[in-house]
């Protein structure tokens, strides 16, 4: 089990000393709330994406013990004055390891909740595990919808939108600007989040702008890495339009060898989840492409920031010396959504550390607030979340040295998302009805 520590017991043991206990038969200062948490630690989707999505989480984490720091409802201590104690799990491997990472966490590490998953393929292996475990589970990243649309669960949650919003999103802008889209070709990872992206942005296409036709649709592997054939397949048929919801390295790597043949200049790309290779790739991110952060993340997060929002972007900025993406947005959302519902079931049952019963009951249909705005557990009966998005235009900024985002338009939270009781895809192809815009 590839598993990083921290041991926490001797600190834990003088905060109680000297905070002593809330009451006889309640949550004690010396307890703690154990948290596994898993992520790419390792692999072509650690650079870009697990790690700073941990960098994030563990300057919460840190802010969060220490009291006082994080701005809102979340300047007390900890989860409900309980020390947080983690346990780190990299998520490379497939979904059979993390099945078995999962069943470690539990029966083992014994940790109170799980927090994580990158991977689609991940979050649709874990999910019967945990409800076979009763292990409370936060989904903090992944985006395909098929989780709660194929899936009914007790314990798990996911704290963050599927990916209809970030396609719906897209094709919304792709007509307020009158973008040209007379054809759209498509290059999407051969799994369950490329396919489903892939399928939501033509269906979202299909109705906003009918006139459009789908050409090439290629669906390379992941963790492909080399991309040569696909990008002659799409400069030959020349689309109007290029579509991709390619994410960590495969992101990266796409983007250097197709602006190095020009794509970037003879076509018009859109990324749905695109900010987070930014600040890998600098300057070598080809301007003018649209893009989105699976929610208002990263640059445009910055744009329309409240405290929490310039709070977390200060404070990751100069601990880790680069701005926040999407990953450690998401992260830190899901977090703020564990504490609390821990805060609210503590608060239900009188002060105990709560149980996963009590945790999934506190959770169903939770609202609170993150750096990325306002979360909702809106779907698949309290147990998906909805949440606003943004999608902009990358502009080097010369006099500045980096890289922005320009025309940005941001999006409710019921504009691009399902309502309860419907499936993304039936949604969009339904022409989006009871969407409020």
């Amino acid at each position: 089990m590839n598993i990083l520590k921290k041991p926490t017991r001797t600190a834990i043991a003088a905060i109680a000393l000297a905070a002593g206990v809330f009451s006889a038969g309640t949550a004690t200062a010396e307890e703690t709330f154990k948290v596994g948490i898993v992520t790419f630690l390792s692999g072509g989707a650690a650079e870009s994406f697990g790690v700073p999505a941990w960098n994030g989480g563990k300057t919460l984490i840190e802010a969060l013990n220490r009291g006082g720091e994080v701005p809102g409802p979340y300047g007390t201590k900890g989860f409900g004055g309980m020390k947080i104690e983690y346990v780190i799990v990299d998520e490379a491997g497939g979904a059979t390891k993390q099945v078995q990472e999962f069943r470690n966490l539990i029966q083992r590490e014994k940790v109170d909740a799980v927090l994580g998953y990158v991977s689609s393929g991940d979050c649709l292996a874990i999910p019967p595990v945990a409800d076979e475990l009763k292990a409370f589970t936060i989904l903090y990243d992944c985006g395909t919808p098929r989780v709660f649309e194929e899936g009914s669960y007790n314990y798990v949650f996911r704290s963050a939108a599927h990916a209809v919003m970030d396609n719906v999103s897209l094709a919304r802008y792709i007509k307020t600007h009158d973008v040209k889209a007379d054809t759209i070709a498509g290059i999407n990872q051969d799994y369950s989040w490329g396919k489903d992206s892939w399928a939501d942005f033509i269906a979202s296409m299909a109705v906003i702008s009918p006139d459009s036709k789908v050409g090439t649709a290629l669906f390379p592997k992941i963790f492909a890495g080399q991309y040569g054939t696909e990008i002659s397949a799409l400069s030959r048929k020349k689309p109007s339009l290029v579509h991709s919801s390619l994410w960590g390295g495969d992101l990266q790597a796409f983007i250097l060898q197709a602006g190095a043949r020009g794509l970037f200049e003879r076509t018009q790309v859109v990324l749905s989840a695109g900010d987070h290779v930014i600040p890998q790739l600098g300057k070598k991110m080809p301007n003018g492409v649209i893009l989105g952060a699976r929610g208002v993340n990263g640059l445009a997060a910055k744009i329309e920031g409240n405290d929490l929002t310039n709070w977390f972007w200060d404070v990751y900025q100069a601990e880790h010396n680069v701005f926040p993406v999407q990953a450690p947005y998401r992260m830190v959302q899901g977090l703020l959504g564990l504490k609390s519902a821990v805060e609210k079931a503590m608060k239900d049952n009188g002060g105990k550390k709560p149980t996963s019963e009590e945790l999934a009951k506190a959770m169903t249909g939770l609202s609170w607030d993150a750096p990325s705005g306002r979360i909702e557990m809106a779907l698949a009966n309290g147990h998906q979340a909805i949440q606003p998005n943004a999608i902009g235009r990358t502009k080097w900024d010369e006099a500045a040295n980096e890289m922005v985002l320009v025309d940005v338009e941001f999006y409710a939270s019921r504009c691009v998302n399902p309502p309860e009781g419907t499936k993304g895809i039936d949604w969009i192809k339904a022409g989006f009805p009871g969407a409020k815009c």
